[in-house]
Protein backbone atom coordinates (compact mmCIF):
# COMPACT_ATOMS: atom_id res chain seq x y z
CA UNK A 1 0.00 0.00 0.00
CA UNK A 2 1.42 3.35 -0.99
CA UNK A 3 2.35 6.04 1.72
CA UNK A 4 -0.94 8.19 0.41
CA UNK A 5 -3.28 5.24 0.62
CA UNK A 6 -2.14 4.87 3.97
CA UNK A 7 -2.51 8.45 4.94
CA UNK A 8 -6.42 8.09 3.80
CA UNK A 9 -7.18 5.13 5.73
CA UNK A 10 -5.98 6.35 8.73
CA UNK A 11 -7.93 9.78 8.05
CA UNK A 12 -10.68 7.77 7.35
CA UNK A 13 -10.46 5.83 10.57
CA UNK A 14 -10.01 9.25 12.77
CA UNK A 15 -12.73 10.62 11.33
CA UNK A 16 -15.52 8.24 10.60
CA UNK A 17 -16.18 7.94 14.52
CA UNK A 18 -16.39 11.93 15.15
CA UNK A 19 -18.52 12.07 12.36
CA UNK A 20 -21.08 9.13 13.90
CA UNK A 21 -20.88 11.11 16.88
CA UNK A 22 -21.86 14.37 15.07
CA UNK A 23 -24.87 12.19 13.87
CA UNK A 24 -26.22 10.84 17.04
CA UNK A 25 -25.92 14.43 19.45
CA UNK A 26 -26.53 16.41 16.66
CA UNK A 27 -28.24 15.52 14.03
CA UNK A 28 -30.11 12.64 16.46
CA UNK A 29 -31.49 15.47 18.42
CA UNK A 30 -33.61 16.67 15.32
CA UNK A 31 -35.03 13.34 14.42
CA UNK A 32 -35.77 12.83 18.10
CA UNK A 33 -39.58 11.87 18.14
CA UNK A 34 -41.79 11.80 21.86
CA UNK A 35 -44.42 9.85 22.86
CA UNK A 36 -48.09 10.61 21.96
CA UNK A 37 -49.97 11.81 24.03
CA UNK A 38 -54.09 10.04 24.75
CA UNK A 39 -57.12 11.74 25.76
CA UNK A 40 -59.24 14.52 24.48
CA UNK A 41 -57.20 17.01 22.99
CA UNK A 42 -59.20 20.45 22.39
CA UNK A 43 -57.74 23.28 21.05
CA UNK A 44 -57.12 26.29 23.52
CA UNK A 45 -57.83 29.18 21.22
CA UNK A 46 -54.59 30.71 21.23
CA UNK A 47 -51.37 30.33 18.36
CA UNK A 48 -47.85 29.57 18.30
CA UNK A 49 -46.17 30.24 14.90
CA UNK A 50 -43.64 27.78 12.95
CA UNK A 51 -41.96 28.90 9.74
CA UNK A 52 -44.14 31.60 9.68
CA UNK A 53 -47.34 29.94 9.88
CA UNK A 54 -49.83 30.14 12.63
CA UNK A 55 -50.79 26.89 14.19
CA UNK A 56 -53.24 26.55 16.82
CA UNK A 57 -52.00 25.35 20.62
CA UNK A 58 -53.61 22.41 21.91
CA UNK A 59 -54.68 21.31 25.78
CA UNK A 60 -53.92 17.73 26.08
CA UNK A 61 -55.85 16.26 28.71
CA UNK A 62 -54.08 15.96 31.64
CA UNK A 63 -54.73 13.60 35.26
CA UNK A 64 -55.99 15.68 38.37
CA UNK A 65 -54.69 15.56 41.69
CA UNK A 66 -55.44 12.20 44.24
CA UNK A 67 -55.31 11.80 47.67
CA UNK A 68 -54.35 8.31 48.35
CA UNK A 69 -52.09 6.61 51.02
CA UNK A 70 -49.56 4.37 50.52
CA UNK A 71 -48.65 0.87 52.43
CA UNK A 72 -46.63 2.67 55.08
CA UNK A 73 -50.43 5.14 55.81
CA UNK A 74 -48.40 7.92 54.51
CA UNK A 75 -50.77 10.48 52.31
CA UNK A 76 -49.55 10.16 48.29
CA UNK A 77 -50.21 12.38 45.65
CA UNK A 78 -48.95 14.50 42.85
CA UNK A 79 -47.34 16.77 45.44
CA UNK A 80 -45.74 14.25 47.48
CA UNK A 81 -44.23 11.85 44.18
CA UNK A 82 -43.03 15.34 42.47
CA UNK A 83 -41.86 15.50 38.86
CA UNK A 84 -41.54 12.08 38.33
CA UNK A 85 -42.43 9.49 34.98
CA UNK A 86 -45.03 7.33 36.35
CA UNK A 87 -46.01 3.87 35.66
CA UNK A 88 -49.95 3.16 37.01
CA UNK A 89 -51.68 0.05 37.24
CA UNK A 90 -54.82 -1.38 39.30
CA UNK A 91 -55.16 -4.47 40.84
CA UNK A 92 -56.71 -6.25 44.34
CA UNK A 93 -54.96 -8.39 46.62
CA UNK A 94 -57.18 -10.96 46.32
CA UNK A 95 -57.36 -11.28 42.83
CA UNK A 96 -56.92 -13.98 40.65
CA UNK A 97 -54.61 -14.94 37.90
CA UNK A 98 -54.83 -11.83 35.99
CA UNK A 99 -53.23 -9.01 38.98
CA UNK A 100 -50.27 -11.47 39.24
CA UNK A 101 -49.63 -10.84 35.54
CA UNK A 102 -49.98 -7.44 35.76
CA UNK A 103 -47.68 -6.96 38.87
CA UNK A 104 -44.98 -9.09 37.63
CA UNK A 105 -44.54 -6.87 34.26
CA UNK A 106 -44.74 -3.87 37.19
CA UNK A 107 -42.09 -5.55 39.16
CA UNK A 108 -39.64 -6.53 36.22
CA UNK A 109 -39.75 -2.91 35.31
CA UNK A 110 -39.09 -1.51 38.64
CA UNK A 111 -36.14 -4.08 38.87
CA UNK A 112 -35.02 -2.73 35.66
CA UNK A 113 -35.65 0.96 36.66
CA UNK A 114 -34.66 0.57 39.91
CA UNK A 115 -31.69 2.57 39.89
CA UNK A 116 -33.15 5.49 37.73
CA UNK A 117 -34.68 8.57 39.57
CA UNK A 118 -37.12 9.71 37.39
CA UNK A 119 -39.67 6.60 37.11
CA UNK A 120 -41.88 5.72 40.00
CA UNK A 121 -44.33 2.39 40.24
CA UNK A 122 -47.38 2.88 41.74
CA UNK A 123 -50.31 0.28 41.80
CA UNK A 124 -53.52 1.27 43.01
CA UNK A 125 -56.24 -1.20 44.55
CA UNK A 126 -59.93 -0.67 43.24
CA UNK A 127 -60.85 -2.58 46.44
CA UNK A 128 -60.37 -0.28 49.22
CA UNK A 129 -62.47 -1.35 51.98
CA UNK A 130 -60.69 -4.87 52.15
CA UNK A 131 -56.87 -3.64 51.04
CA UNK A 132 -56.26 -1.44 53.60
CA UNK A 133 -52.46 -0.07 54.35
CA UNK A 134 -51.27 -2.98 56.50
CA UNK A 135 -52.55 -5.92 54.08
CA UNK A 136 -50.68 -3.66 51.11
CA UNK A 137 -47.43 -3.97 53.48
CA UNK A 138 -47.77 -7.15 52.96
CA UNK A 139 -48.71 -7.81 49.69
CA UNK A 140 -45.92 -5.86 48.73
CA UNK A 141 -43.64 -7.59 51.15
CA UNK A 142 -43.28 -10.74 48.46
CA UNK A 143 -41.62 -8.23 45.59
CA UNK A 144 -38.84 -6.90 47.69
CA UNK A 145 -39.04 -3.60 45.93
CA UNK A 146 -38.12 -0.29 48.08
CA UNK A 147 -41.37 1.39 49.02
CA UNK A 148 -40.24 4.32 47.27
CA UNK A 149 -39.81 3.01 43.71
CA UNK A 150 -43.02 1.03 43.86
CA UNK A 151 -46.42 2.53 45.63
CA UNK A 152 -49.19 0.51 46.80
CA UNK A 153 -51.68 2.99 47.31
CA UNK A 154 -55.38 2.40 48.94
CA UNK A 155 -57.88 5.29 49.98
CA UNK A 156 -61.86 6.16 49.00
CA UNK A 157 -63.57 4.64 46.26
CA UNK A 158 -64.34 8.15 45.95
CA UNK A 159 -60.76 9.32 44.98
CA UNK A 160 -59.79 6.44 42.99
CA UNK A 161 -62.57 5.45 40.89
CA UNK A 162 -62.96 9.03 39.28
CA UNK A 163 -58.82 8.59 39.51
CA UNK A 164 -59.22 5.97 37.15
CA UNK A 165 -62.45 6.61 34.67
CA UNK A 166 -62.44 10.40 34.65
CA UNK A 167 -58.33 10.77 34.84
CA UNK A 168 -56.44 7.92 33.96
CA UNK A 169 -59.59 7.38 31.21
CA UNK A 170 -59.52 2.83 32.59
CA UNK A 171 -62.07 1.21 34.02
CA UNK A 172 -62.27 0.26 37.50
CA UNK A 173 -65.65 -0.37 39.74
CA UNK A 174 -66.91 -2.74 42.23
CA UNK A 175 -69.44 -5.33 40.99
CA UNK A 176 -70.76 -7.35 43.63
CA UNK A 177 -69.41 -7.94 46.62
CA UNK A 178 -66.16 -10.05 45.64
CA UNK A 179 -66.36 -8.80 42.37
CA UNK A 180 -64.34 -6.14 40.50
CA UNK A 181 -64.55 -4.58 36.92
CA UNK A 182 -60.60 -2.70 36.16
CA UNK A 183 -58.43 -2.76 33.36
CA UNK A 184 -55.23 -4.36 33.16
CA UNK A 185 -53.48 -1.39 31.48
CA UNK A 186 -50.23 0.02 32.62
CA UNK A 187 -50.34 3.95 31.94
CA UNK A 188 -47.81 5.96 31.15
CA UNK A 189 -47.55 9.58 32.30
CA UNK A 190 -45.01 11.99 32.41
CA UNK A 191 -43.89 14.81 35.03
CA UNK A 192 -47.10 17.09 34.01
CA UNK A 193 -49.11 14.47 34.45
CA UNK A 194 -50.29 13.69 30.71
CA UNK A 195 -50.83 10.44 29.41
CA UNK A 196 -48.26 9.07 27.37
CA UNK A 197 -49.00 5.33 26.97
CA UNK A 198 -51.42 2.16 27.25
CA UNK A 199 -49.60 -1.18 27.58
CA UNK A 200 -51.18 -4.53 28.51
CA UNK A 201 -49.99 -5.53 31.29
CA UNK A 202 -50.70 -9.37 30.71
CA UNK A 203 -48.77 -9.68 27.62
CA UNK A 204 -44.52 -9.58 27.65
CA UNK A 205 -44.48 -7.74 24.64
CA UNK A 206 -46.53 -5.07 25.68
CA UNK A 207 -44.22 -4.64 29.16
CA UNK A 208 -41.61 -4.78 26.27
CA UNK A 209 -42.06 -1.94 24.51
CA UNK A 210 -43.35 0.16 27.56
CA UNK A 211 -39.69 -0.30 28.95
CA UNK A 212 -38.30 0.75 25.85
CA UNK A 213 -40.83 3.81 25.39
CA UNK A 214 -39.86 4.24 29.12
CA UNK A 215 -36.46 5.24 27.41
CA UNK A 216 -37.94 7.41 24.82
CA UNK A 217 -39.85 9.15 27.78
CA UNK A 218 -36.71 9.76 29.55
CA UNK A 219 -34.72 11.25 27.46
CA UNK A 220 -37.31 14.02 26.77
CA UNK A 221 -37.13 14.75 30.53
CA UNK A 222 -33.64 14.68 30.16
CA UNK A 223 -33.60 17.03 27.32
CA UNK A 224 -36.17 19.38 29.68
CA UNK A 225 -34.24 19.13 32.54
CA UNK A 226 -30.58 18.74 31.29
CA UNK A 227 -29.55 16.90 34.42
CA UNK A 228 -27.68 13.08 34.28
CA UNK A 229 -29.68 10.11 34.03
CA UNK A 230 -28.40 8.76 37.65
Amino acid sequence: MSKIKKIIVLVLILAVPGFLYYLLTSQGKNRYKPLPFFGPKPLSGTFHTFHGKKIPDTLYHTVADFNLQDQNGKPVSFKTIGPQILVISFFYTHCPNTCNQVNAGMDSLAKYYGKNKLVTFASITVDPDRDKPAVLKAYAARYHQPENKWLFLTGDTSQIYPLARKGLLVDALQNGKDDFIYSNKLILLDPEHRIRGYYDGTLPTDVARLADELKVQISEELRKKDKPLY
